[in-house]
């Protein structure tokens, strides 16, 4: 793929993409308090149609999925129903649109679980920290370890909330693997201290998300399911001590399942992106990390080094937050909003819908 452009066409799965700009999943929190998907959810991400994929903010197979305020589900009639809106109205702006499914695991809060329950977790390791609630920053509990009845009966939830998503309308899938939520937290050794089938070695610790990804393709078919994984990533308190054994293993496993697409953020150790390379021939989408290259660097330019290097998609958080338009900016070379943090996490439409295209502002 080395001349491959940003503007050019692709595929993912047997979808025609207009463009290789994906827009990264963002947790916006702008659902209602039941997890329904809202009118203004629906105008955002029409706006950003022009993405040759949109990836949806990570939004919960089940109740105790639930790690933030406001943030969208995929377990309910009405939650199907709103996220109905979302993708009918991407879709008549000609945008391609996956549900990014991310149960959070130990990252949560009893305040934000029915009924007070405890948040969940391969074992029961406390994260540090704090984490933002209705009724604002508080302290991590320590988690209650899964059973394996806990765990088949969450494999079975992304399953069905899979099938949901394409009843929903969405054109496929995207389990989340990454950033310390609850599949990271089995692959993690620093997490993970289990002594069955599904902790101890770098190939246990795999077992949940090879069963996630075999349950969901065998929902929806391997064509509509993408997962994304941060090989190495230490956000939400994770440790990994053996990245290059684990994540060998785990895409070893993953390779005969076709999936539609692997998303990785790119790894601070370069050998870990060096044997992804090697190990995964199919689409691949990297959200590079500003953090491991240049920082001044602008954001096509990271991209095109991976494009050089043998990535299919780049995914873009922040740029396209703030630049509805993002694609048509990147192609004319024109300036770019700056994205308000202020508004990143719940309220209203002040920082999320108002950004003014390059049309608008002209």
């Amino acid at each position: 793929m080395a001349d491959s452009t940003l503007f050019d066409t692709t595929a993912v799965g047997s979808l025609e993409l207009a463009n290789r700009a994906v827009m990264a999943p963002m947790t916006r929190s702008r659902a209602d308090d039941k997890g329904v998907p809202t009118d203004m959810m629906a105008t955002y991400y029409a706006q950003r149609a022009s993405a040759g994929l949109i990836i949806t903010e990570g939004t919960q197979p089940n109740a105790l999925g639930q790690g933030y305020p406001f943030t969208p589900g995929l377990h309910t009639a009405e939650q199907v129903a709103g996220w109905r809106s979302v993708t009918d109205a991407v879709h008549a702006e000609g945008g391609k649109i996956f549900a990014q499914i991310m149960h959070t695991g130990r990252i949560g809060h009893p305040s934000l679980l029915p009924d007070g329950q405890v948040p969940v977790a391969p074992s029961a390791i406390r994260p540090a920290g704090q984490v933002f609630t209705t009724n604002g920053m508080q302290d991590f509990v320590v988690p209650e370890a899964m059973t394996v009845q806990d765990i088949t009966d969450t494999v079975a939830d992304y399953a069905t909330a899979a099938r949901l998503a394409v009843e929903a309308g969405f054109d496929g899938v995207e389990i989340h693997g990454a950033n310390g939520y609850l599949p990271h937290q089995f692959l993690a050794s620093g997490t993970n201290h289990r002594t069955d089938e599904y902790g101890g070695s770098p190939v246990a610790r795999t077992r949940f998300l090879v069963e996630v990804m075999q349950a969901v393709v065998d929902a929806i078919g391997a064509e509509r399911v993408g997962f994304r994984l941060s090989p190495g990533n230490e956000f939400n308190d994770i440790s990994e001590d053996d990245v290059l054994d684990t994540y060998t293993s785990l895409l070893e496993q993953l390779v005969p399942l076709k999936p539609a697409y692997l998303h990785i953020v790119e790894a601070r150790e370069d050998s870990v992106n060096e044997r992804i390379l090697d190990l995964w021939k199919g689409t691949l989408i990297v959200n590079p990390s500003p953090l491991v290259q240049n920082q001044e660097a602008a954001d096509k330019e990271r991209a095109d080094r991976w494009l050089a290097r043998g990535a299919d998609l780049i995914a873009f958080g922040r740029m396209f937050l703030a630049n509805p338009d993002f694609v048509e900016r990147l192609a004319t070379d024109a300036p770019l909003n700056e994205a308000d943090g202020s508004t990143f996490y719940g309220g209203t439409e002040v920082g999320y819908t108002d950004y003014p295209t390059l049309v608008a502002s002209s």
